[in-house]
């Protein structure tokens, strides 16, 4: 490997909006923030939510629910 052209690999710290943080390494240098993480993740917690920011589902079928009637 060539030397002074990769770039520096540090420990930062990524925070799920749940709260629970974790430290992991990246070339990023600053920390992140993740909307989903592990820990609350339903594949993993084994439970499921519905998540409808400002009513997509209804908007949707308002939309295109007269085109399913046939």
């Amino acid at each position: 490997m060539k030397n002074a052209i990769h770039p520096e690999y540090k420990e930062i710290t990524a925070t799920c909006s749940c709260g629970n943080i974790v430290t992991v390494g990246s070339t990023a240098g600053k920390n992140l923030t993740l909307d989903i993480c592990g820990e609350c993740h339903p594949f993993y917690t084994g439970t499921q939510r519905v998540v409808d920011t400002g009513g997509r589902i209804e908007k949707f079928k308002n939309r295109f629910g007269a085109l399913g009637k046939k």
